[in-house]
């Protein structure tokens, strides 16, 4: 299993995925919201996605966990 966090501190915008949702490698799983300007966040390999850990609206930190695929 491999966890999707973030790159970078900032805002969830938008959740992307759903949970048992089939993921490819590159794809965008979550976009995050950071001084005006929205980051992708993508899946860094291919799988189903097990567990979104954040929400619309949260804050996030660098290196926190957003998602997990296995």
């Amino acid at each position: 299993m491999t966890t999707v966090k973030a790159t970078m501190a900032g805002t969830v915008w938008k959740v992307l995925v759903t949970e048992g949702q089939h993921v490819t490698a590159g794809e965008d799983v979550v976009i995050l919201e950071s001084m005006k300007m929205e980051i992708p966040i993508a899946a860094e390999t291919d799988g189903i996605v097990k567990k979104v850990l954040v929400a619309e609206g949260d804050f996030i930190n660098v290196d926190d966990n957003l998602v997990e695929v296995e």
